[in-house]
């Protein structure tokens, strides 16, 4: 039986065999703890009939784990030093497919079409790299892909302003997009000492559940997320300065808080995603 990816000896091991160092310009930090994998693994809610699209598959510690419970596994590797890695350390499974490529460049919606048309339900893990976790949730999200949850490792402070609500400091542009498409669940700390090498800052684990309808319906989506950048572009600002700023001088922005039902004086972090849908729609129908 081979010996656990997710140990310190063990990855060292790796490392040093492969002759290989950590890339900091692809915020490589790779998991020492099987446990904190496990609980992600148990957060994606994976299952024998399941299909996974794990985002960058390392040494395939992760991977290893999601493949232990999933049909089948397809793990995206950026780094090309990587592939014989996994290859080696991957090599007792059949249900992994290992893809050279940037997930920000795969076709996702072709993959989720044949790929996976024999799974039940698609299902998204990876431990993302902090300098593209926003392009790469939006991404998958943006998309609307058919997947069931996303569960990923990210920055505590970027997991933060996903799953903030209106009134709190983190809450942002970024909280409503995440929401829009989601219900996001911070599943639990993971500290900066489990990871090697060891990054600056302590990482969360975050689940999406992706929603089968938008939490809101909105006439126009492009102007709605059009309309919260302008909403938030000075945060201090009131949402009269920041629409003023956007709109222009002639757009009658008394009327349009008024049919909208809200306070032009309150600012943007105040707004729960409702009250933004009917904003967005006065501003649709007036064709400002």
């Amino acid at each position: 039986m081979t010996k656990e990816i997710a140990t310190p000896s063990r990855t060292r091991e790796i490392m040093d065999q492969h002759h290989l160092s950590f890339k900091k310009s692809l915020g490589q930090n790779f998991m020492l703890d099987g446990n904190i994998l496990n609980k992600m693994v148990d957060a994606t809610e994976v299952t024998p009939e399941d299909g996974v699209i794990e985002i960058g598959a390392g040494i395939g510690a992760l991977t290893e784990k999601l493949a232990k419970r999933a049909k089948k596994v397809i793990a995206f590797e950026i780094d090309r030093r990587f592939l014989p890695v996994l290859a080696d350390t991957l090599s007792a499974y059949e249900n992994i497919d290992i893809r050279h490529q940037d997930i920000l460049k795969a076709d996702l919606q072709e993959l989720c079409e044949t790929t996976f048309n024999d799974t039940r339900h698609i299902v998204v893990a990876g431990n993302l790299p902090y300098y593209v976790t926003t392009p790469i949730l939006m991404g998958f999200l943006e998309q609307k892909l058919p997947i069931k949850t996303l569960t990923v490792m990210i920055q505590k402070e970027v997991s933060e302003r996903l799953a903030a609500v209106p009134g709190t400091k983190a809450y942002g542009s970024l909280s409503i997009a995440a929401q829009y498409y989601a219900e996001a669940e911070e599943i639990m700390s993971v500290p900066a000492t489990v990871f090697m090498p060891r990054p600056n800052v302590d990482s969360m684990i975050i689940r999406f559940r992706i929603r089968n309808q938008p939490a809101v319906d909105v006439e126009d989506e492009r102007l709605f997320f059009e309309l919260i950048r302008a909403a938030f572009a000075q945060r201090r600002k009131t949402l009269t300065n920041n629409l003023r700023q956007w709109l222009g001088k002639k757009a009658d922005l008394q009327e349009v808080f008024q049919l909208a039902g809200l306070d032009g004086t309150r600012r943007a972090e105040t707004l729960a995603l409702e009250e933004f849908a009917a904003l967005a729609d006065v501003l649709s129908k007036k064709r400002l």
